[in-house]
């Protein structure tokens, strides 16, 4: 399991085993629309607090099954993000439409999805394990289904604050998106005014990934995919400027022997 999805599911339990522990110590976390003002920490805090054993089981295998491959897709620190700004969007939207409180990971559960289907829209998902359905087109139900019940009232569950998750995440996605095209743009513009050739014999292999903004990192990903399956010499020129600005200075020379 990947490093945000497990301590996002291993907080997650301990809170709700809290509950049972110190009975009422939920209430100074839900999200009460009302209260807002004076609590606002609570658009985050509800997350972690679950309704009962059913409410908790469902949101964290959501997690479970969805959380480790967007991770592993968007990074662990733009996953966070995801994943809290879920939370807050879906909070904020109840607080528009329903002045009922809310309590439980749904809407940062429901963000995580919403990207998963983004990312690979066609992949089928099992509902109950059984019937399969494109993540794309489950999001679609999902969003019909919680607008239909959030208007016609909502029966004890938020189901605006999962279409403000579905929102804020897919905002964010879209902000990430653009931003990685204006990257790639700047290197091209680069290219096309002449950017001086990378030198013969650079290691590519000492670039240390950890260090690379997350706004580069995918396309860093996809060229040293391309070197593993084809080797160095398939890289385009703009390619191989893109990756040498990555390299550690000490390996930007080829050897001397």
């Amino acid at each position: 399991m990947t490093p945000a999805t497990r301590t996002i599911l291993i907080a997650t339990v301990a809170a709700f085993f809290l509950q049972f522990t110190l009975r009422g110590i939920e209430n100074a976390f839900i999200f009460y629309p009302g209260d807002v003002l004076t609590h606002p920490w609570t658009m985050v805090t509800y997350m972690f607090f679950h309704a009962g054993v059913t409410h908790i089981l469902f949101n964290m295998l959501g997690l479970y099954f969805f959380g480790p491959r967007v991770e592993a897709r968007l990074g662990t620190r733009r996953f966070t993000i995801l994943y809290f700004l879920s939370g807050v969007s879906g909070a904020l939207l109840s607080l528009v439409l329903s002045p009922a409180p809310i309590i439980g990971a749904s809407a940062g559960v429901f963000g995580v999805m919403l990207a998963f289907a983004y990312f690979w829209p066609h992949e089928l998902i099992y509902i109950y394990g059984v019937i399969p359905v494109p993540a794309r087109l489950l999001v679609i139900i999902t969003t019909v289904l919680s607008l239909w019940s959030g208007f016609s009232g909502g029966g004890g569950i938020a189901h605006f604050a999962h279409l403000g998750g579905y929102a804020g995440a897919f905002l964010y996605l879209v902000w990430i998106q653009r931003a990685e095209r204006r990257a790639r743009g700047a290197f091209r513009r680069q290219v096309a005014k002449g950017a001086p050739r990378v030198p013969a014999g650079t290691d590519f292999r000492s670039i240390d990934r950890s260090s690379i903004h997350e706004v580069n990192r995918a396309e860093v990903d996809r060229i040293l995919d391309k070197i593993s399956a084809q080797g160095v010499d398939s890289l385009t020129p703009e390619e191989r400027i893109f990756l040498s600005n990555f390299v550690p200075m000490d390996d930007r020379k080829p050897p001397v022997s």
